[in-house]
């Protein structure tokens, strides 16, 4: 009689096999090898005590670490899904627990032939029950009872689909066996146990059992992405450049939404990577460190007018002392965490890059795209009673011209920051800085050569961001945003050009250039850290994405990035 999914999983002794599985888009779920499984399990007990929340350390499992071949894939504890770090691609991920003497103990597996001529592997409870049937004698194994309409046939070695009478080969293979753990479910729960996160949530006492317990619809809702605030359009020979989503002038404009961030979370702990040389920059220094309470007891005094019954006239208002509630991390958030920094007035940063013209040139503003000699076309949704609605101006540097209204717009909706980027030119003017959030960045060397680098070592760089609360500074201030993948894993030759970029990767770090909150492109997801413009390479042996070596124009493209963004090695010698 073929084991049913409801009955009890008896374990004889309190170590069990634990197998770890992705689900690829059909739904269907395929086993890590033996060796890949053991790293995740070592990883996942390490971790298992620690806390999974907002401004928590990012807990995830690089599988580059335990097979070459997997190293753009990481394991995202907090969310229980499988991240594709080019791509953005997420998968669920799901840990399943089975006896010593179960056929992933032995390390036996099953698996069918593909059209592509590879060997797929079943899925570990499908081995499991195949060994099992097998060891009864059974020679024909209906696949019914576990939700496949299959059979296997063992004297053949065929795999029928009982519809279409299609066939395929199938094969059974020994290998290492999964690994031995001791983390077991609570005895209450039946049947083969998952631990992934959408059962832990399904269910209010624990893991569920059950082959349709799985959906890729229970994934997180991801909306279409939207068009940004910023847009872009051809007019042209130039780039216009919008601060918002301008509507027609023949209707009402709405205000613009102003973006802005500050970063917050905990710090990330140092990967356990042997080195040679190790460096680690953490993110802005002490001015974005959480604000404390302003006194050291954190309480302070409030005045109270008395009531009219009890006091007289000329009294003194009664002193009450009162306890101020520690700020929580949305106010924090919200608060910028940038007190006694001071930010020059927007239309002081304006007037610093600009000189008036008293004649407007005969040009549009690409701005607005409304001729410079008439108002600005932000007039009626930008206040300033220092930068008129008609006031033309230039920028110093590069003399393109524009209403000086409009470069407030587009200035307001950026950081704040006292530096301007011309919107046709992408000239840059004062010490541009992004949105990135709170993180680490950490800086590793090991003598292992890149492809197409053979005469050198390699630096490994590794980001590690954890998931927050948005700034105001960000799209949407006082929400969660995420951190998908972290810690990134990315590799520079160690060669004096290889060098110059890691330094100059530094200071983007540091104007927080490297990573921003935004909407992934990849998957749609809102409200995530994603790359910000600046490539790096996450793959070091191969480069089938692009995202890997040899490359050899890479380093050359990512300084011509870097200096996009104002990080250049004028930099470095001002350091």
């Amino acid at each position: 009689m073929a084991p049913s999914s409801s009955l009890p999983q008896v374990y004889p002794s309190h170590a069990v096999v634990a197998v770890w599985e992705w689900q690829d888009g059909l739904g269907i779920w395929h086993p890590y090898s033996a060796t890949v499984c053991s790293f995740i399990e070592q990883q996942f007990v390490r971790q298992r005590g620690q806390h999974f929340g907002l401004g928590s350390l990012a807990h995830s499992i690089p599988l580059g670490q335990a097979d070459p071949s997997l190293a753009p894939y990481i394991i995202d504890l907090p969310s229980w899904t499988q991240f594709r770090q080019d791509t953005g691609t997420m998968r669920s991920v799901r840990r399943h627990l089975f006896s010593q003497n179960s056929a992933p103990g032995q390390g036996i597996v099953w698996e069918w032939l593909g059209d592509d001529g590879s060997w797929i592997a079943y899925e570990a409870r499908i081995c499991d029950f195949l060994e099992q049937q097998v060891a009864r004698g059974i020679q024909v194994v209906d696949l019914a009872p576990l939700g496949y309409n299959y059979t296997v046939n063992y004297a053949t070695l065929t795999q029928t689909n009982k519809i279409s009478s299609f066939c395929r080969s199938v094969r059974r293979q020994v290998g290492p066996a999964y690994p031995v753990t001791s983390d077991i479910a609570v005895p209450r729960q039946t049947g083969l146990i998952c631990f992934c996160q959408q059962c832990l949530h399904g269910s209010g006492t624990g893991p569920v059992s059950g082959r349709y317990r799985h959906s890729m619809t229970n994934l997180p809702a991801y909306p279409a992405p939207q068009a940004p605030h910023r847009t872009s359009t051809a007019s042209g020979t130039h780039q216009a450049f919008a601060p918002y989503n301008k509507p027609s002038l023949s209707g009402a404009r709405s205000a613009p939404r102003l973006n802005t961030t500050n970063p917050w979370g905990a710090a990330p702990p140092a990967p356990g990577s042997q080195s040679l040389f190790h460096s680690s920059l953490s993110h802005l220094g002490p001015q974005l460190l959480p604000s404390g309470p302003a006194t050291s007891s954190g309480a302070s005094c409030a005045s109270f007018p008395s009531g009219p019954s009890s006091s007289s006239p000329g009294s003194a208002p009664t002193t009450v002392p009162v306890q101020m509630p520690k700020p929580s991390r949305v106010q924090q958030a919200l608060a910028g965490m940038t007190k006694g920094v001071p930010r020059p007035e927007p239309e002081q940063v304006i007037r610093k890059y600009t000189e008036e013209l008293k004649v407007a040139p005969e040009e549009d503003c690409i701005i607005c795209m409304e001729k410079l000699s008439v108002a600005s076309g932000y007039s009626d949704v930008t206040d300033s009673k220092a930068l008129g609605p008609m006031v033309v101006g230039r920028l110093t540097k590069c003399s393109h011209a524009f209403h000086l209204l409009c470069l407030l717009a587009m200035y307001c909706n950026g950081n704040k920051d006292g530096s301007l980027q011309c919107p046709s030119c992408k000239a840059i003017y004062g010490e541009k800085t992004g949105t990135q959030p709170w993180g680490k960045m950490e800086v590793f060397r090991f003598h292992m050569s890149l492809p197409g680098h053979e005469d050198c070592g390699t630096i490994l760089i590794v980001y590690n961001i954890p998931h927050g609360i948005q700034g105001p500074e960000h799209p949407s201030p006082g929400k969660p945003f995420t951190a998908r993948g972290f810690p990134r894993q990315c590799y520079l030759p160690d060669s004096p050009q290889g060098r110059k970029v890691l330094e100059l990767l530094k200071v983007a770090w540091k104007r927080r250039l490297i990573f921003t909150v935004g909407t992934s492109s990849t998957t749609g997801e809102t409200d995530t850290v994603v790359w910000n413009e600046i490539h790096h390479k996450t793959e070091m042996d191969r480069n089938v994405t692009g995202h890997g070596y040899p490359d050899p124009n890479y380093l050359q493209n990512v300084l011509a990035e870097l200096a996009a963004q104002g990080v250049t090695e004028d930099c470095l010698e001002q350091r």
